[in-house]
């Protein structure tokens, strides 16, 4: 083919979401091989000048970027890729670094007036000590993605404790109130919102809301789409989902988490949850099933997020 490219393939690495990353990779792969395209793999280890003399031997023409996760997603790869100057897929330094910063993301997404739950950053030893506001509220890591590590403590329940006991994310959490209804997310391509989709978790799989096992588990969810929701809350939706990836400064592809509270006598309620840079890509993701309904193949997918790569800062 007459614009076949060389594409470097960065999966795997070194962050809890590995082998999410090398199943996204592999299909990743597969699809710009299909394409024409000549690639080549890279699964980053500690060691950040062997990746550079990889990457230097490799010559690619573009990096398609598909780790997950810390240094992958969080604007660590993307500094090194601007430093030598390749062109690479997604969003660039500041998007992912914001985005992988819930903190951050949060508070620019309350500066583009979007919808988030009330929240606030707190340290794990504060609590210990007590809830730092009425239950149920959700625990999360700062920067993990995957929903990694996040946990719902509901009211006279002892899981605040066990949370402190097993929490490895650092000297934070941030906890927003727990917002009932359903879970709904809606993939970005550049300035256009695809679909939206409805998550539900697995019945009988213990499974509160959609976190990793139900994520990445065959049959651990299913996904409705569109969502039988309301026309009107479908198209505001989207419209934030737009919103946030502009507000983020990302690039290529992300995908927005939302709850959608529909269980009280009023109208429904949309609160974003957060933006993922780095979209998964494996066989049971969210992104590629939704450019499927809308009449993109895995592959032209996959062709389209490299033609939009670049060096954004």
């Amino acid at each position: 083919m007459s614009n076949s490219k060389r594409i470097t393939v960065l999966m795997g690495g070194i962050s809890s979401e590995r082998e999410v990353s090398l199943a996204s990779g592999k299909g990743v792969v597969e699809a710009l091989r299909s394409l024409g395209h000549t690639v080549s793999t890279l699964d980053p280890g500690a060691d950040l000048a062997a990746l550079v003399t990889t990457l230097t031997e490799q010559k690619p023409d573009v990096v398609f970027n598909a780790l997950h996760g810390r240094f992958g997603e969080d604007g660590c790869i993307q500094g090194v890729l601007n430093w030598i100057g390749v062109p690479y897929t997604h969003s660039g330094i500041r998007a992912s670094a914001t985005a992988m910063d819930k903190a951050a993301a949060r508070a620019v997404f309350l500066s583009a007036g979007l919808p988030v739950a009330d929240g606030k950053l707190v340290a794990i030893e504060d609590l210990a000590k007590a809830d730092p506001m009425p239950a149920p509220y959700v625990v999360k890591p700062v920067s993990e993605g995957s929903s990694v590590g996040v946990s719902i403590v509901r009211s006279g329940s002892n899981t605040r404790q066990e949370i402190v006991e097993n929490w490895r994310y650092g000297p934070h959490a941030l906890v927003e109130a727990f917002i009932p209804g359903k879970e709904i997310t809606i993939g970005v391509l550049g300035d256009r919102a695809l679909t939206v989709t409805d998550i539900t978790p697995a019945p009988g799989g213990g499974h509160d809301f959609y976190d990793y096992d139900a994520k990445y588990t065959s049959g651990g969810s299913s996904h409705v789409l569109p969502a039988a929701i309301d026309d009107a809350v479908s198209k505001q939706a989207c419209e934030i989902a737009v919103a946030a990836h502009q507000a983020l400064g990302c690039s290529g592809a992300s995908r927005s988490d939302f709850r959608l509270d529909d269980t009280g006598p009023g109208p429904a309620r949309l609160v974003l949850l957060e933006v993922n840079t780095q979209p998964g890509m494996t066989a049971t993701s969210l992104l590629p099933e939704q450019a499927a309904y809308c009449g993109i193949s895995y592959p032209e997918l996959c062709g389209w997020l490299v033609e939009q790569a670049a060096c954004p800062q």
